[in-house]
């Protein structure tokens, strides 16, 4: 195994702050056992990051198939296993209470390869309209793709709510769309092919074929013995409860919007005790490596290389 080098750690620190306030105890636990991988994965990765990330150059020319599965689970630094993470307790702890442990593994399972795999499509039906050959070559790491489409999905769910994005209110059905753009604005090395290939794939899951195939699969694997859909389970072990009306307002609030508003303020708690950036939501942040990462050494492939940041 390739271990990382040795640096400030703040996002491993910031990490650690919220699943302390978070509590260990009121993580569900598929939720828990995918965040643990992914710091141990950060710790100890596979390979180094130049080939665990996955491009159409690595994946579809050279027959290099095992990165669709290793990508979204290597990040390129610790602020950006920190903010992926921090997302990912939110939309994690929602979703798993909702759907069941079961069905939400096998949901992180199908959005992780099949994010991976409308990504390379993107980026190949990209080149063949501009004939840009950097569309090919571009090198994509972590989990920001796959949390595209979790939010597609709980947002689904709630499709009368609101999203707090950047100190903007948004509409639950438009939040992804919106962060989409914020996102590439305002972060410039991030990949808008990814983000946008993981919105695809849940709108696959909440408005096309892709549920429906899931339950064929999963009864066809296991003989009906696996759960034929996403269920409903609103129980936790942990502190629970709110059910009651909104103190300020006096109106009932669903109880997972509650608990994603304690969340919310646990990761800005966490930034706030380590000197962070305050009061900010945490995107969801990177999918591109940084440009020195991601340019491959052979020197016939720096020209089609542009600058991403």
């Amino acid at each position: 195994m390739a271990n990382r080098p040795q640096g400030s750690r703040l996002g491993l620190l910031l990490l650690a702050s919220l699943i302390y306030r978070v509590g260990v105890d009121n993580i569900p636990p598929v939720c828990l056992a995918v965040l643990g991988l992914n710091v141990f994965l950060f710790l100890s990765p596979v390979a180094p990051l130049m080939q665990t990330c996955v491009s159409v150059q690595q994946a579809y020319w050279y027959g290099d198939w095992n990165r669709l599965l290793l990508s979204p689970v290597h990040h390129a630094d610790d602020l950006h296993l920190y903010f992926n993470m921090a997302s990912f307790i939110v939309k994690g702890f929602a979703l798993e209470r909702r759907l069941g442990g079961p069905w939400f593994l096998y949901l992180l399972a199908v959005f992780s390869l099949l994010t991976g795999c409308v990504y390379l499509l993107l980026e190949a039906v990209l080149t063949e309209l501009t004939d840009d050959p950097t569309y090919n070559l571009q090198c994509a790491v972590g989990f920001s793709g796959v949390l595209f489409a979790l939010k597609v999905v709980n947002n689904h769910y709630h499709p009368g709510g609101v999203t707090r994005l950047m100190g903007l209110h948004v509409p639950n059905r438009y939040a992804s769309w919106v962060e989409l753009v914020l996102i590439h604005i305002m972060t410039p090395g991030t990949s808008f092919v990814g983000h946008l290939a993981g919105i695809i794939v849940g709108l696959l899951y909440t408005s096309g074929p892709l549920l429906t195939i899931m339950k064929t699969c999963a009864n066809l694997v296991t003989f009906g013995g696996f759960p034929s859909g996403p269920g409903r389970h609103f129980s936790s072990s942990g502190q629970g409860g709110f059910h009651g009306p909104d103190p300020d307002t006096g109106t009932r609030t669903h109880p997972d919007n509650l608990e994603e508003e304690q969340l919310q303020a646990a990761i800005r708690n966490s930034l706030m005790d380590q000197g962070g950036p305050g009061h900010r939501e945490p995107p969801s942040y990177g999918f591109h490596l940084p440009e020195e990462r991601a340019v491959p050494k052979e020197p016939r492939w720096r020209r089609f290389m542009r600058s991403e940041r």
